[in-house]
């Protein structure tokens, strides 16, 4: 049972919620007394999901937003109908994401899509909810999901890589000033192994036995969160926390030790990886 410090009656709203993380993130939060907002685009989705917390944890109130997180001014309305219906929001999770495959070259509309979605809707959540929950003074934090693949790059999805590289270095930014000026709240950036969501599946129809269900990441996380990291680096059942380590190490080596960019995937340099994975 986790114990983080939550203030009374809690509101959490959490974006990408009508299903996987981010519905496993709601209803894991409600368990713990809080209120809800989910937000996500679909209203059939949305009623859905609603309809299982509420059979779930029938004492909390639930709200659902259909609202497109690439859209600064729809947040901005979201956000201030959230504080009208709950005082406003102790608990922020940014998880809305897609991934639907990008190319160095592909055209621009999908790089912005990806972009405005992955990246952008992170920005725009946090900047547009924080100011209240600063003001307020309750005990509160911002969530935002990131991805390996914004740490150590693999090839083969750049737009989706640099959307989470962008996210990680925006929430370490965020929590440095929360720990400067806002001492009540906390940024936590959640980076997930291989998860069975409909984001990851594929073609897919049963989860692989290499991956993470949506609710052994959320548990992941909220013990994270009691320990009070800011890394919440999942692993899942194929790859462990050790071997994870030993990649990022890797990765930010090219840098010091000046070898080619993504060199664990440069021909070049696979005895050396391959060494050092055997000896670190």
């Amino acid at each position: 049972m986790t114990s983080f410090p939550l203030p009374p009656a809690p509101t959490a709203v959490i974006t990408g919620a009508a299903a996987g993380i981010g519905l496993a993130a709601a209803k894991a939060f409600a368990a713990k007394g809080a209120n809800i907002c989910i937000v996500d685009l679909g209203a059939d989705r949305l009623e859905k999901a609603a309809a299982e917390i509420i059979a779930a944890y029938p004492d909390i109130e639930v709200m659902t937003s259909e609202t497109d997180v690439s859209d600064r001014k729809v947040v901005e309305a979201m956000e201030q109908a959230v504080a009208d219906r709950f005082g406003g929001t102790d608990i922020l999770i940014n998880n809305a994401g897609i991934q639907p495959g990008s190319a160095m070259f592909s055209p621009f509309d999908n790089w912005q899509r990806i972009l405005n979605v992955n990246l952008w809707g992170i920005i725009n959540g946090s900047q547009v909810f924080a100011p209240r929950m600063m003001e307020r003074g309750r005990v509160g934090m911002i969530i935002n999901t990131g991805s390996k693949q914004g740490i150590t790059m693999p090839p083969g999805d750049p737009a989706y890589n640099v959307a989470k590289s962008g996210v990680k270095t925006f929430t370490e930014a965020l929590q440095h000033e929360f720990r400067n000026t806002a001492p009540h709240l906390t940024a936590h950036l959640l980076i997930p192994g291989f998860v069975y969501t409909d984001l990851t599946k594929g073609e897919r129809t049963e989860k692989p036995d290499a991956a993470w269900t949506p609710e052994q990441t959320v548990d992941f996380m909220m013990d994270s969160l009691d320990s009070g990291d800011f890394y919440i680096l999942c692993p899942d059942n194929d790859v462990s926390r050790e071997l994870d380590e030993k990649r990022i190490l890797w990765a930010a080596g090219d840098i010091t030790e000046n070898r080619a960019p993504l060199s664990r995937w440069h021909p070049d340099y696979d005895e050396a990886f391959a060494k050092y994975l055997k000896e670190s």
